[in-house]
């Protein structure tokens, strides 16, 4: 294929992958129409982040589509969705025995020096790969990244433990999720840099909100808010304000789970300050709005607020993943409205963007479970959907 243009290769692996313009796009984050202009060669494709996403889709290495090199990988389905539960295990065991090897205990002296731009490298490819929602690939890089988190520089291990704990939540481990989000805090703390410590507190936070602690997650995000808020939009820097903004997310999304509706209002509409109109920012505000929403039973608010929220131009900015987990999440608000039918269409939609979100994470088959249980004529095409995930327990 070494003479085979890009566009063409996108084609031919497309097609290996068995997905459709449509599936490809929308895991892209691009429409249908930009797909084929780049297949038929009517487009270039020539920024190198776009062709890193293109090959993270994919699942192949971006020298693949640059060369043409290598054999090709076998077929496997859409984001990796017919792992099955046991083999997402066996991956999180993996996860597990490495974190076992603590890197103080394994680091060599007399090891070469550190590659920093090898590893910011492999940290962004698996960064995309949690955007597309392939958690169980995810887990493939994470045993490796974690062995070799000594000789990354600081932020680098930082952003490696926020990746194992964002990973791990959604696969419902919640004490490695809480480990690797201690650890990363840990790693933060010894700089001295309360930026780097508000970055990697916001993943211990929803560490501890998915183990039921929601009064310790509230108290870790709004203190590491507050040592990093600015006052307004003009002050401190984006990434201070893009920091600020998350753990003020997730302190309204644990003052949610607890109950206390006024303080995720003030939280939410202090995050929405910070936040640019029409940006990725905001729509993550005003997706947590409607989650919390949810959390607190204002289940026909929540679901007008979805419907807001996608048909404005915001939607399509946020990731993959949090549209996917979004929608999964947002299910529960259409069966206690009375509309199973709105549930399992949300399903059916995040199993088109991120079929990972429904058919691995415990969270999503849970819901396919209780959307189906709650349908009195079973969607057929969620019943295909269940027996594709092996969810049981449907009467």
């Amino acid at each position: 294929m070494s003479e085979v243009p890009i566009g063409r290769r996108v084609a031919y692996w497309r097609g290996r992958r068995n997905m459709s313009q449509q599936q490809f796009a929308d895991r892209l984050g691009k429409s249908k129409s930009w797909v084929d202009k780049v297949e038929r060669g009517v487009r270039s494709l020539d920024r190198v982040s776009v062709i890193h996403d293109v090959a993270t889709v994919l699942a192949l290495d971006p020298d693949t589509l640059l060369a043409g090199a290598g054999r090709p990988e076998p077929a496997q389905s859409p984001g990796e969705a017919a792992q099955s539960p046991a083999e997402t295990t066996d991956a999180v065991q993996a996860v597990r025995a490495a974190l076992t090897r603590h890197p103080a205990l394994t680091a060599r002296p007399t090891a070469p020096a550190p590659d920093h731009d090898r590893h910011r490298t492999r940290l962004a490819h698996a960064d995309a790969v949690y955007g597309h929602g392939r958690y169980p690939a995810l887990l493939g890089l994470l045993p490796d990244l974690l062995h070799n988190s000594h000789r990354m520089a600081v932020d680098q291990q930082v952003q490696t433990y926020r990746l194992a704990t964002l990973a791990l939540v959604k696969l419902g481990a919640t004490d490695l999720a809480w480990l690797t989000a201690d650890r990363g805090l840990a790693t933060a703390a010894g700089t001295d840099d309360p930026l780097l410590a508000a970055v990697a507190a916001a993943p211990l936070g929803h560490a501890l909100r998915a183990a039921g602690r929601h009064r310790h997650a509230f108290e870790t995000t709004i203190i590491s808010a507050h040592q990093i808020a600015p006052l307004t939009t003009e002050e401190g820097t984006p990434a201070e304000r893009t920091a600020c903004v998350m753990l003020l997310l997730q302190a309204a999304l644990a003052a949610a789970e607890h109950g206390d509706r006024p303080t995720v209002a003030e939280l939410l509409d202090d995050a929405h300050a910070m936040t640019e109109p029409a940006g990725p920012e905001r729509a993550a505000v005003d997706a947590t709005r409607i989650t919390a929403a949810t959390a607190l039973g204002e289940n026909q608010h929540a679901i007008n607020l979805h419907e807001t929220l996608t048909a404005s131009p915001g939607w399509p900015l946020l990731p993959l993943e949090h549209r996917a987990a979004h929608l999964v999440d947002l299910a529960p608000a259409y069966v206690r409205s009375g509309d199973p039918a709105g549930a399992g269409r949300a399903l059916l939609t995040a199993d088109r963007l991120v079929p990972a979100e429904v058919r691995v994470r415990p969270a999503g088959r849970a819901a396919l479970a209780g959307v189906l249980n709650a349908q009195g004529r079973p969607d057929p095409h969620l019943l295909a959907l269940a027996d594709a995930a092996g969810v049981g327990g449907v009467r």
